[in-house]
C-alpha cells in the first residue's frame, strides 16, 4: 500500500448515457465544477446515444473530450451510424471501447487502459441478451473470457482497477451479471435503460454495483426522445422516427462516483447522483 490512506484511493466519476445535444451541454456545463468538487483521477461516460440520441461521431466525441472526460463506452446503439461511428472508433480506439461480446468484424477495441495519476485503469463493456433486438454473444460467458484476458494481457503493476459498463435491458440479467464478476473486477456500472435506479452498493467481493446510472439527456421527454413522439408510437402503433428535443432548457444529469482502493483493486464506495440541471 502507498504512503497513507487518502493517497491509496482511486476516484472515477462515470457519467450515464449521454443522449443527444442536451446531454452534451449539461455535461459540459457541470464537468467543470465537478472537476473542482469532486477532483476525480478519471472521467468516463456512456456515448452511446451520443449524435442526436444513436451513435457517435468524431465531432461530438471530441465536443466531450474537450470538456475533460477521459474515456468513453459504447453499447446497442454504438455502430447506428456506421460511417461515423466506425471512424470515431478508429480513431480513439485508446480512449472508446465498443462491446467486447460482439463479432470481431465489427470495428473497435473491447478494452482500453487508461492513465490516471494513482495507476492504470482498464476499461471493458458488454451487452445484454435479454430483450434486446440484437443477440450477440452470452455476456456472462464472454465477460470470463474476457476478462480474464484482459488483466493477464495487463498484469503490470501500474494497473489498478478494472470497470466494466454492461449495457443491458432485464435487472435481473444485469444483477447476476454483478454477481459473477464480484471480486473479479472494481466496479460493474449498468447502462442503457436511462432510468437510474436506487441499488448502487459494494457487492460482498469488493465490486461497486448499479444496475443503471440513468441518462444525461432531456427533462420532460421519454428516455430522451420527445414525448409526443414516444406516445404517438405506443398509442398508435405506428413506428415513427425518435427524435430528441434540442430546444430542451433543462436535463436529466445522471453520474456515479466510484472509490477505489488501489492496493487491492477493491471498491469501498459508490455513490449515485441524478438531478435536473438548467442549461445556461
Amino acid at each position: 500500500m502507498r504512503g497513507n490512506v487518502q493517497q491509496s484511493m482511486l476516484k472515477v466519476l462515470f457519467f450515464g448515457d449521454i443522449t443527444g445535444e442536451p446531454g452534451r451541454k449539461a455535461v459540459k456545463q457541470s464537468l467543470p465544477g465537478l472537476l473542482e468538487t469532486e477532483k476525480p483521477d478519471l472521467v468516463l461516460a456512456n456515448v452511446e446515444n451520443l449524435a442526436h440520441g444513436k451513435g457517435v461521431t468524431v465531432k461530438t466525441l471530441e465536443e466531450l473530450i474537450r470538456a475533460g472526460i477521459n474515456g468513453f463506452t459504447g453499447g446497442n446503439h454504438i455502430f447506428s451510424k456506421k460511417e461515423f461511428s466506425d471512424e470515431a472508433l478508429t480513431k480513439y480506439s485508446d480512449r472508446l471501447v465498443r462491446p467486447a461480446n460482439i463479432p470481431d468484424t465489427y470495428a473497435g477495441n473491447t478494452a482500453i487502459k487508461l492513465v490516471t495519476s494513482k495507476g492504470a485503469v482498464l476499461v471493458g463493456n458488454f451487452l445484454g441478451q435479454v430483450f434486446m433486438e440484437n443477440q450477440f454473444h452470452d455476456p456472462i460467458t464472454s465477460a470470463f473470457a474476457g476478462v480474464e484476458f484482459w488483466q493477464k494481457q495487463n498484469q503490470s503493476p501500474d494497473v489498478v482497477a478494472t470497470l466494466i459498463d454492461f449495457h443491458a435491458e432485464a435487472t435481473s440479467e444485469k444483477i447476476a451479471f454483478g454477481y459473477f464478476l464480484d471480486g473479479k473486477v472494481s466496479a460493474i456500472l449498468g447502462t442503457h435503460t436511462h432510468i437510474p435506479t436506487a441499488d448502487a452498493k459494494v457487492l460482498p467481493g469488493g465490486t461497486a454495483y448499479i444496475t443503471d446510472v440513468g441518462m444525461c439527456g432531456a427533462a420532460g421527454s421519454v428516455l430522451g426522445v420527445k414525448k409526443e413522439l414516444s406516445l404517438e408510437r405506443f398509442l398508435t402503433g405506428n413506428r415513427v422516427s425518435f427524435d430528441i428535443p434540442d430546444d430542451a432548457s433543462s436535463v436529466e444529469l445522471s453520474y456515479v462516483i466510484i472509490i477505489v482502493d488501489e492496493s487491492t483493486g477493491k471498491a469501498t464506495e459508490i455513490r449515485a447522483v441524478h438531478q435536473i440541471v438548467k442549461l445556461a
